[in-house]
């Protein structure tokens, strides 16, 4: 595949690993226990948990979902056969082409990120899998991305789209608005797409004391409250349950109640372009 051969697909080469600073991608890496990663980053994963000793527990939750989350929208009560993941980060365990091609072998994903090292390894993942490319891009650019060789090679525009947004508007300011990205991209996919979004969420002063810390260390890390997540979906139709704490989100098994600080520190939700 294109995107996969030495340097990128419009002939460049990769951009360098900058490692003087954390990068979003190897922070959740860390904060998932993974390999990939750097001092640098490591330093921001372990601020974090010193106001929120579980945060690998939510990184896991947020991985829990999106596989619930693609394999619904891939299952054939619904059908969709083509995602674009939107700030995918590193690879890990259930990423969204195995999820969504153990449901439909024939589905096609394309992962999308600003930071050269998912390029790197998302080489090495996907080298045997002609479904699935992994582009460098920044989502805050949705006709840059939307136009990219990668991006037009694997996606029909013509047929829906699972548009994912997981774990990643967090990352962008206010000033940055997050809002017309979500509306770019849903503009851009026929009705019968769908949108997966997750986000950190304002639950109140643990989530903020991690938020500051963020803020500080990596410098992006905007929480929001579920009202403001829920207005992302605004001109679509959402799927039960809504917009929930992410372990509330159609469950494999029954969830106790209450849920703890973790559990409610990432919410999200889908929905259906009419």
């Amino acid at each position: 595949m294109a995107d996969q051969q030495n340097g990128t697909p419009d002939g460049g080469t990769a951009p360098e690993i900058d490692l003087s600073r954390p990068s979003i991608a190897r922070v959740y890496d860390a904060v998932l226990g993974g390999k990939d990663n750097y001092e640098v980053d490591r330093v921001v994963a372990d601020e974090v948990r010193r106001n929120m000793p579980h945060i690998s527990d939510v990184g896991w939750y947020n991985r829990a979902a999106l596989g619930r989350m693609v394999g619904h929208l891939a299952s054939d009560a619904v059908g969709i056969d083509q995602f674009i993941d939107l700030g995918a980060g590193l690879p890990t365990l259930e990423n969204t082409h195995q999820v969504a091609q153990r449901q439909n072998p024939d589905a096609r994903v394309v992962y999308v990120d600003n930071d050269p090292i998912v390029l790197a390894h998302g080489r090495a993942l996907l080298e045997e899998n002609d479904r699935t490319a992994v582009v460098t891009a920044d989502l805050r650019d949705p006709a840059a991305v939307l136009g990219h060789p990668g991006v037009q090679r694997l996606i029909d525009f013509s047929k829906p789209v699972g548009v994912m947004l997981v774990g990643i508007l967090h990352h962008l300011h206010d000033d940055e608005g997050p809002q017309g990205v979500v509306t770019a991209y849903m503009d851009a996919v026929p009705p019968g797409s769908h949108l997966v979004l997750t986000c950190f969420c304002d639950t109140g002063p643990e989530a903020r004391a991690v938020e500051v810390t963020m803020l500080d260390f990596l410098g992006t890390g905007r929480f929001r409250t579920i009202e403001e997540i829920t207005a992302y979906f605004d001109g679509l139709e959402l799927l039960d349950p809504g917009v929930v704490s992410l372990p509330l989100w159609r469950p494999d098994s029954p969830v106790a109640l209450p849920l703890d600080v973790a559990q409610e520190l990432m919410a999200g939700g889908v929905a259906r372009k009419a």
